[in-house]
């Protein structure tokens, strides 16, 4: 997966957070997503080591493309992360999503945060909910509409 979807470029593009933090999409398709940012000295906590709320937004963000790359809307319901391994100033991480289950509106995700050495940073599980219409024409409405 190398590409991502017009629904995905669209929703991206108006991310200020995901923008912010410096996170690249790889590819989206729906139910699979790949995103990737390198953790900056900005990101580090009073520890040394990555805020674990910068690795959920990095989850979280992933997800969200997965959920939403099929251009139907899609907002988070729940989410949850078990943080494994430590991450510092310079490594570059990789969240991957896929869908791992459906039940009506319903889709359950999980998402592998792993550094370049291929270890596993985190594992997240978050489930969303498919509330209809387009992610594309939805630019510049307000999420309650």
């Amino acid at each position: 997966m190398s590409q991502i979807t017009a629904a995905s470029a669209a929703m991206h593009e108006r991310d200020d957070v995901a923008q912010g933090l410096g996170i690249v999409i790889a590819g989206a398709e729906l139910g699979a997503a790949t995103a990737s940012m390198t953790v900056t000295d900005a990101m580090t906590n009073g520890l040394g080591t990555c805020h674990g709320g910068i690795i959920f937004s990095l989850a979280d963000t992933v997800m969200g493309h997965a959920s939403n790359a099929g251009d139907e809307k899609s907002l988070a319901t729940t989410a949850s992360i078990e943080w494994i391994k430590a991450a510092y100033a310079g490594d570059r991480l990789t969240a991957t999503s896929r869908t791992v289950a459906i039940r009506g509106r319903n889709t359950v995700h999980d998402v592998d945060v792993l550094n370049e050495a291929g270890e596993t940073i985190a594992i997240f599980r978050g489930q969303t909910l498919t509330l209809g219409g387009s992610v594309v024409e939805a630019l510049g409405t307000e999420p309650n509409d």
